[in-house]
């Protein structure tokens, strides 16, 4: 795709919403550098964002958490709200796991801080617009007392072994410390986590946290 094949109608649309105009720029260049993104709009507002996503209905807006007036948590829950087809891609200073667990419950796609890489937030881009959660692992360790705090009534059945696994995940264990403390074998883990994502309809141990923390599953 990248060999000069690629037509602008593979490439992902995407809207920048951040009132900072010098990370705004840097971004708008990070993404199109890419040569997988086509940014169809930008705004140095949350209101500005909204009328962006509904003029143009890219497939992801990346949008700056903390603005002034109208934010980018305000911004999220609109979108939600009225259904609108663009996903919302979250960046942020703030990594504290109560801001992420709300931002994900208000209805984003994914939650990267600001400090990431430009290749991150072009692989979280890609990500998003593939209909998956994008959630770095350090994120994902912060929000495990927000798990815990939230529980609901658990949506989909899990396994004893499997509800370990996605504990397990949430606390920032890999599969061969999951595997030692479970006295299991590490293709048996595996074979409980590759359950685990079906049930949950993932495909990482991110993605598999944050779709846990939206179901509230916990044991």
């Amino acid at each position: 795709m990248r060999g000069g094949s690629q037509t602008s109608d593979d490439l992902v649309t995407v809207g920048v919403v951040d009132d900072h105009p010098f990370f705004r720029d840097g971004l708008i260049r990070g993404l199109t550098a890419s040569g997988r993104v086509r940014v169809v709009g930008d705004a140095g507002s949350a209101q500005e964002g909204l009328e962006l996503i509904r003029r143009e209905r890219p497939q992801v807006a990346v949008v700056d958490y903390a603005m002034p007036g109208m934010t980018g948590a305000d911004l999220v829950r609109i979108v939600t709200r009225d259904a609108l087809p663009t996903r919302i891609l979250m960046l942020s200073a703030d990594v504290d796991g109560s801001v992420v667990y709300q931002t994900l419950q208000d209805g984003a796609s994914g939650y990267l801080s600001k400090d990431s890489r430009r290749s991150e937030i072009v692989a979280g881009v890609l990500t998003v617009a593939q209909g998956r959660t994008v959630l770095p692992p350090e994120l994902a360790v912060g929000l495990v007392d927000q798990i815990r705090l939230r529980r609901e009534t658990v949506a989909v059945s899990l396994s004893e072994r499997e509800s370990q696994v996605l504990a397990g995940f949430a606390a920032g264990k890999s599969i061969p410390a999951l595997a030692k403390e479970l006295f299991l074998e590490p293709s048996t883990v595996k074979t409980h986590t590759q359950r685990l994502y079906e049930k949950l309809g993932v495909s990482d141990r991110a993605a598999a946290v944050a779709e846990g923390m939206r179901r509230g599953l916990l044991e």
